[in-house]
């Protein structure tokens, strides 16, 4: 049964129920010497693809201003010129970096940052506001995120961002700004048949939050087009592989998820669906909250996962089925307290 929209939490916002994601298309940078986007980018071909997503039914289109640092905001602001009305843009901010040279810099959780930053993602993506402005830092302390609370609903007041929430994997962040931020309406987490989130899933149901779903695809083992001989080149941040970052080590794709991916397989392209397909349609499943943001940087990528809209969820024994083959994989998944959280900073920068 087909699925085209949701609402994104308690903002009464309407989005396409798959989104986009925007990493991949603000194009290399990094932190040192060490890689934080997915290598060179046509940017002519990233304009094509998000507007073929508006042609397919996509609206909702996350980025950040930290990817390319600050490329990825342009390069949509230029692909959504004359359409900005059919889309939904959540980005984030709290990480600093120089945009001349493309280099992370550190992090910044002050109210006054955060004013800075929602002007310059403003100016960046060539509209008069973000619909969904999201706290980046996902290990940010509770009492420094309540800080920024008020000057979010300021943001909202003043018409600069119609709504706010949190990109974390922490039960416990997500639960505080649930609890005290009126404006907020969405937490953005990991989730994937690969790795569950049934506390943040929870937290999302209790505080009428949506959950936004980056890795949906497993930063692309979920597609099937990586195997255990796989070599990832080492401008992308898959290649030259951060300790923060699962999926891959030392550039190849870690063995250990390559085995979950296999033991789905078969069940996941039981209808006919691409692997990828049937991946999106397990989310649908898993949750009525549930808004996966696949990363996409070609018209090909696009293509394939909105038809996914039109299978929808993973009709219930299909569910089922995924689930009896993953219970005894996740027995020995790795425990939440102790999985990395992007991006990590070598050397993070405090302020006041």
């Amino acid at each position: 049964m087909a699925v085209t929209t949701r609402t994104l939490g308690r903002s009464g916002i309407e989005v396409s129920a798959l989104g986009m994601g925007c990493w991949a298309i603000g194009g290399p940078w990094a932190e040192g010497t060490q890689p934080l986007g997915w290598g060179a980018v046509d940017d002519d071909e990233s304009v094509r693809a998000v507007r073929r997503a508006l042609d397919l039914g996509v609206t909702l289109f996350d980025t950040a201003d930290t990817y390319g640092a600050g490329h990825g905001e342009r390069v949509l602001g230029r692909a959504l010129a004359g359409r900005r009305d059919e889309a939904v843009i959540a980005t984030k901010w709290g990480y600093t970096f120089d945009e001349a040279s493309r280099q992370a810099t550190g992090e910044d959780a002050s109210p006054a940052y955060l004013r800075r930053a929602v002007s310059d993602s403003l100016r960046r993506l060539d509209t008069d506001r973000i619909d969904l402005y999201q706290l980046h830092l996902a290990d940010l302390p509770v009492p420094r995120a309540e800080a920024l609370i008020g000057a979010c609903e300021d943001l909202v007041t003043d018409g600069l961002i119609r709504a706010y929430g949190w990109s974390t994997d922490r039960p416990d962040r997500a639960t505080a700004f649930g609890h005290a931020a009126a404006g907020a309406t969405a937490v953005q987490h990991t989730l994937s048949v690969l790795h569950d989130a049934p506390e943040l899933l929870a937290i999302c149901d209790k505080y009428d939050l949506a959950s936004v779903n980056r890795g949906p695809l497993g930063m692309g083992l979920l597609t099937g087009k990586y195997s255990a001989a796989s070599t990832l080149p080492r401008d992308d941040v898959r290649g030259l592989t951060p300790g923060w970052l699962e999926w891959f080590r030392g550039g190849r794709p870690a063995p250990e998820w390559l085995r979950r991916v296999g033991a789905v397989r078969a069940a996941l392209t039981a209808d006919g669906r691409t692997l990828a397909q049937g991946a999106l349609g397990w989310i649908w499943a898993r949750s009525g909250r549930t808004v996966p943001i696949p990363g996409c940087r070609t018209v090909d990528q696009v293509e394939e996962n909105a038809a996914a809209l039109h299978r929808g969820p993973l009709p219930p024994d299909q569910f089922a089925q995924v689930e009896r083959q993953l219970a005894a994989l996740r027995t020995a998944a790795l425990r939440d307290a102790d999985r990395p959280h992007w991006p990590r900073p070598t050397h993070p920068v405090t302020h006041p």
